[in-house]
Formats: structure tokens, sequence, C-alpha cells
């Protein structure tokens, strides 16, 4: 299997980390007798010549190694072998490695008929995938259908048959009929919810009318008749711990997975089969439906109250991995997780020792189920944030978490003023210690941490300074402090011919409002070019009014910019100096196409605007009619931020009813 391996110069080839010289080494530990070996070397394969995705030309060069090696049956772990190939070829790889699995795909035909089921498993797949005879592709999968018993083998042919429709919808009527049949008894039910799942990606025009249902109902039986499996002895190497993260039961995920990934936009449906899952008697069921919920909140906006409260209950079950997968997506969905805020507070207060959480490296965090308490916006998450902040180590980010908690958490500002007050200067650890600090001092505005904050601007180090990006949160925690502020003064005008000038003379502003100090600087940072400082100074002249008239030709310039942030903040800035909609309406119109990240900003101005912004609540009403989240694409893809989509959707909301 290795005739020629040493023909070649793998020396001169190249991998992700280098020469390829070790290459031989790796393609022969595969076929060690020796477990941890074979495991060992597939990991290194994965990290060095497929690393990542990605094919080199050493990559190439293993191909008919690696086919070969698939090919001897006295070789073990055949069927890892077969999914490094599969994953060289696939079209994210490029041309050419598609091209050289494609070259020796016909040695995917026996491996389809293999004694191990798990070569046969991994075959099916890569036969529709690489060999380019679609009428003996067909063949061989309604043959190996016909004959095979092996359920976990069954999926993958399904799998297959649902692939081969999407990839040659020309030659795909057998192939439709068959997964339409395999839906049906007397197939078992894990078939049946795979044969649905692969209905609903390629021809949905066959699904029946009680698809949820019915899948539900499949899900309950196929459980019923899974037999406990053993406990995972995966090697400790990448593809042992990958191995030992997925779901106990892989197969039901992808089952399930699947058929939410066709239903897609239908998220009435989607709901109803989630709550399905999440009633399931099966803990693995609930487990594997907690994990596949978060992407469908995550792109989607709906009612998620059942789904979510339903999540909640998990978090009394007795196992970690279901508790902890209830925790990880609840942390995400901020006020979304309300309805799970009684289960969340009630697992708070039962385990203490999950408040904190430590790890090997770094400071500890905020554990899952508090920082979802208090990401929820539930008040009851402050006497528990209170007794941290009271202790010895504050786990690092609890201030950015207090911000969620908004004026109920003004209890904690106390606490909040003392920790900032010991965050050492001279520390490397300066900003990351004192920066959730000081976000939630400003969420609070609390006018008597004045003293705190100025101790970071007078007494940290040259190394720190204006250049270090603690000085810019300072400078607006000072800011929101309005008047109170006024002893900041002195070390705000030293601010002004430094970076933070735009932000220091913002401070300045709310602390004395002496536009004659304020403008020229704002006016300076306007115009300097820096796009960073323009957006800023836009911002700032905007809070001035009418006193900032002679930025006005400028905040036209900026208007007509080509960077779409930069427009914003000139549009908003003219609106409030002049109050004049007619200029700055297009602008808003034109951003919000243009970058969704800009429609909270905008919907926030719109609110504020009332009456004058209605020529844009069709906007506004359109956003609040989409179904997906507005930073998310087709697909799935884009940003996840929850909190901010819910912003968006309030603000709009709220410019709709100020009109």
């Amino acid at each position: 299997m290795f005739t020629g391996i040493d023909e070649v110069d793998w020396a001169s080839l190249r991998h992700a980390h280098g020469s390829a010289a070790d290459v031989p080494g790796l393609l022969r530990g595969l076929a060690s007798a020796d477990a941890a070996e074979r495991e060992v070397a597939l990991d290194e394969l994965y990290g060095s010549v497929h690393h990542q995705g990605n094919v080199y030309d050493s990559t190439l060069a293993c191909v008919p190694f690696l086919f070969a090696l698939a090919s001897r049956t006295e070789v073990q772990d055949r069927a890892a072998v077969v999914e490094l190939l599969v994953s060289i070829g696939a079209e994210s790889a490029g041309p050419l490695a598609r091209a050289a699995v494609r070259a020796g795909a016909e040695a995917f035909v026996p491996l389809a008929d293999d004694a191990c089921p798990g070569v046969r498993r991994a075959a099916a797949g890569a036969l529709v995938r690489f060999l380019d005879e679609p009428a003996r592709v067909l063949e061989v999968l309604c043959r190996r259908i016909a004959v095979e018993r092996d359920e976990r083998v069954l999926p993958a042919l399904t799998a297959a048959l649902g692939l081969f429709v999407r990839d040659r919808p020309a030659q795909a009527a057998g192939a439709v009929d068959l997964l339409a049949a395999q839906s049906e008894p007397p197939y078992a039910p894990g078939i049946r919810l795979a044969a649905l799942g692969q209905l609903a990606l390629c021809a949905p025009e066959r699904l029946p009318d009680d698809l949820v249902p019915t899948a539900i109902r499949l899900l309950r039986d196929r459980s019923g008749r899974r037999a406990a499996g053993p406990d995972r002895t995966d090697a400790d190497t990448l593809v042992g711990r990958i191995r030992r993260l997925r779901p106990s039961d892989e197969e039901g995920s992808y089952l399930l997975r699947t058929l939410h990934r066709a239903l897609d936009d239908r998220v009435t449906d989607r709901i109803a089969l989630l709550v399905g899952q999440l009633n399931s008697p099966d803990a693995m069921d609930r487990c594997n439906a907690v994990w596949m919920s978060a992407g469908l909140f995550r792109e989607w906006r709906a009612d998620f109250s059942a789904p979510v409260a339903l999540i909640g209950a998990q978090l009394c079950c007795e196992e970690d991995r279901l508790r902890d997968a209830a925790v990880s997506v609840l942390a995400e969905l901020f006020g979304v997780a309300a309805p799970a805020a009684d289960e969340l507070h009630a697992l708070v207060i039962a385990r203490p020792d999950l408040w904190v959480h430590a790890w090997e490296r770094g400071r500890p965090s905020l554990g899952g189920p508090l920082k979802a308490l208090a990401r929820s916006g539930d008040r009851r998450a402050v006497p528990v944030l209170a007794q941290l902040l009271a202790g010895s180590v504050v786990p690092g980010g609890l201030g950015f978490e207090v911000v969620r908690l908004g004026r109920a958490a003004a209890p904690l500002a106390p606490a909040l003023r003392r920790r900032l007050g010991r965050v050492p200067l001279d520390s490397p650890e300066a900003s990351e210690l004192a920066a959730p600090l000081l976000a939630a001092l400003t969420a609070l505005q609390d006018t008597a941490a004045v003293p705190e904050v100025l101790r970071l601007l007078r007494g940290a180090p040259d190394g720190l300074g204006a250049r270090d990006a603690l000085v810019g949160q300072a400078v607006r925690t000072l800011d929101a402090l309005g008047t109170a502020a006024r002893a900041a003064a002195p070390v705000l005008r030293r601010l002004l011919d430094t970076r933070h000038a735009a932000v220091a003379a913002g401070a300045l502003w709310s602390a004395e409002g002496d536009v004659d100090v304020v403008l020229p600087v704002l006016l300076r940072e306007l115009t300097l070019g820096r796009s960073r400082s323009a957006r800023t100074a836009a911002e700032q002249l905007g809070r001035l009014g009418a006193a900032a008239r002679d930025a006005l030709p400028a905040l036209h310039e900026l208007a007509g910019s080509g960077r779409v942030w930069e427009r914003v903040a000139a549009a908003q800035a003219l609106w409030r100096i002049e109050g004049d909609p007619e200029p700055v309406l297009p602008v808003f119109r034109s951003a919000w196409s243009q970058n969704p990240y800009t429609r909270g900003a905008i919907a926030g101005y719109l609110a504020a605007l009332g009456p004058a912004g209605a020529a844009l609540h069709d906007l506004v009403t359109g956003e609040l009619a989409a179904a997906r989240r507005h930073t998310v694409r087709p697909g799935g893809y884009g940003s996840h931020d929850i909190a901010q989509d819910e912003r968006l959707l309030a603000d709009c909301r709220t410019a709709l009813a100020n009109r």
C-alpha cells in the first residue's frame, strides 16, 4: 500500500507547518496496529496536510496513498481515512484537490459494499460527490439500501440519495421516489426521519401534510429503540477531543438538524418541532434540541417563549451535559431568555459553586447561570453580584453584565466604585480590570464615581496615559456623569491634543458647556481626514445643537462621504444643529440599505425625530415585518447579536409610536 512512497521528494513539498518530510511517517502511522498511534497520525494529518481545510502540494501527494490505505482490509480505522479523502476533495478545497480525489473515485464503489459498517457509511456520500457516472451511482445506492441492515449505515445512504437529487436533478426522479418510500413504513423510525429531512431539502412537495407531528412521533419511536452506547474512550488528540464534544447521539442530532435546515424560514413549524423535541422523555433528544435551538434563535425573529421556557426546564436536570447546554444557550439570548428566568434564578441560588467559572489559565469569569440571569435583565441577579463584588477576586467581565440590568443595578454602584479604586495603575492588566467596572458605572451614571475615574487618568504611568484604550473609556464615563465631572476639566483639557481629543471635548461640554473651548477642537477633528475621529467629532457636534452652526459646511461635506458610518454621524448632527430633516433623511435611507449594522443607530435617531421622520417609517415598518434578524444573511451567516437586534426592534416600535 506504500509502494512508491519513498520515491516522492517529501522534503521539497510543504504543509501548514513547513517541510512535509514527516508525512510518510504519518501515513504509515494510519496503518499501525496500535489504536493510539493511528489516532495521533490522523490528528497530525488534519493538522498539517489538511490544516483548517487547506490543501497543499503534500496533500495532493497523499491522496493515492490514502486510497491505498482505504482499500486494504487489514487496515483499521479505514472509515476515518475515507472521511479524510472526502474532506480533501470538498468543493471548498479547490479544483486541484477535487480532481485528485475524483481521479481515484472508482475505489469508492467496492468500499460501498465493505464488510465494515463505518467504511460503507463514509463511502456512500463519497460515491455521489466524486464518481462521474450518475446511473451507476444511483444503482449502487439503491442496491445497498435494499440489502443494508445496519441502522448506522442506512441514514448515510439516505443522505447520499438526497445529495444525489440536489447535485443531479436531471437524473433524480428515481432517487426522489426511493426517498418518499423510505419515509413510510416499514422502514425504521430513524430512516424515515432521515428521508423526511432529505425530502424537505430537495423535494418538499413530497412531504406529508402533518410533517411536524410525524417527525416528533418518529423521534420518540427512534429514541425508544435506541440502545445505550458505551462510554467514549477516544484518545487525547485533536480528533479525539472533537469526537468527545459531539452529541452522544450524533445521528439523532444530524437527523433533526437536517430537518430544521430544510424547513429554513418556516419558523412556526420549526418552533413546533423544537417544542416536541424539548418535551421528549429522552434526555439525549432534549440535549440535541437545546443545541440546535441556538441557530433558530440567532437567525429568526418570533415568539420563542414556549421553547425558551422548556429550555429553562432543563436546568433542573441532573445530567451535567443537558444542564450545561441549556445554560450556554440561555446566556446568549439576553432579554429573550426571560421566560427561563425563574429556573435560572433557582439554579443560581441552589448552586453557588456555579457563580464563578475558574479557567486553567487566566482570570476566573462569571459563571454561566448567573451571567444568563443578569443578561436577561432580572433584578434577582443583583444580590448575588453584590456578594461577588465583596469577595477577594471579581470575575472578569462582571461589570459588562451589570450593564444589562439597567437601573436595577444601582445598589451595586458603591462596590463598583471601590473595586475601581483598587485597580493597580502600574499593572499591565489595568485596562482589562477597569474597563468592565467603567462600563457599569457609565450605565448607572454614578456621579459619585468621579474621584475613582480621575485616579485612572491622573495616576496612570506613561505606558498607560493617553495612548491606552482605557483612557477613552474613562473619558466616556466622565461624559456620562455630566456637570458632576467638573473637577475633571483640567485633565480633560490636557487630552485635547491627543487621539482622545473628540471624546474629551464631548466630556468637557457635558461638564462645563463652554462652546469656545470645545467647538474648535471638534472642528479640527472633523476635518483631519481620520475616519474614526471625524465620526466621533460629528457625534459630539450634534450634542452642541445650534451652538455648532460653524460646523455645518464640514458636516454637509461629511454627509456625502463614501464611508457609511461617517455619513450617518454627520446626518444626525445636521438634524440636531439645523432641525431640518430634508437633507438628513436621504442619508439615513441609503445607509439603512447599504449597511444593516447602521440600522440600530438610525432607528434610535428616528425614534427621537418623531413625526419629522415619517418619510422613513416605511423602513421601520419593513424591519418590523422582516422575519430574519437584521445582521444575518440567508443561510445563517453574519452577526448573531440577539441583543442588538432586539434593541433595533424596540426602537422601531418607538419610532412608529412617536409619529
